[in-house]
């Protein structure tokens, strides 16, 4: 069972891809946004049709006191959205601190720092931790 997993930002959105089994997430390529414009949905549906994806689970950007904001409305609307598009079950994880979380595997990572510093790396990283998180707590369920 293919998941895409989704860390959707302003300006970028990190995808990442499970295992046929559903146990390993791995990172796919970042899409771009332009800032105000609308979501990427066709791009990201592209990606679940082609990858046969059956489940979609996106990161949800909480405040630190777990309440939801205005931004958090948005990604559960593309989130349903996308899930509409493709058919399948669209799935929330809270995604507090995975964005620092990733930035630190990255640099820790030894790549050359000009690879390091590239946003894209460290959004698909972020969508990465976010799809591992929701695999894990599934299995240990």
């Amino acid at each position: 069972m293919r998941i895409l997993g989704v860390d959707f930002g302003e300006v970028r959105v990190g995808l990442a891809l499970s295992d046929e089994t559903g146990t390993l997430a791995s990172p796919l390529p970042t899409l771009r946004r332009r800032r105000g414009k609308r979501p990427p949905l066709k791009a990201m549906e592209e990606v679940g049709r082609e990858k046969g994806v059956e489940a979609v689970v996106f990161g949800l950007p909480l405040e630190l006191d777990g309440s939801e904001s205005e931004w958090t409305k948005e990604v559960r609307r593309v989130g349903d959205d996308l899930g509409r598009r493709l058919d399948v079950p669209v799935h929330f994880i809270d995604e507090r601190m995975t964005s620092v979380e990733a930035e630190r595997r990255v640099r820790g990572s030894g790549l050359r720092r000009s690879e390091r510093e590239k946003k894209e790396r460290i959004d698909a990283e972020a969508a990465t931790l976010i799809l591992q998180r929701w695999l894990d707590g599934r299995a240990g369920s």
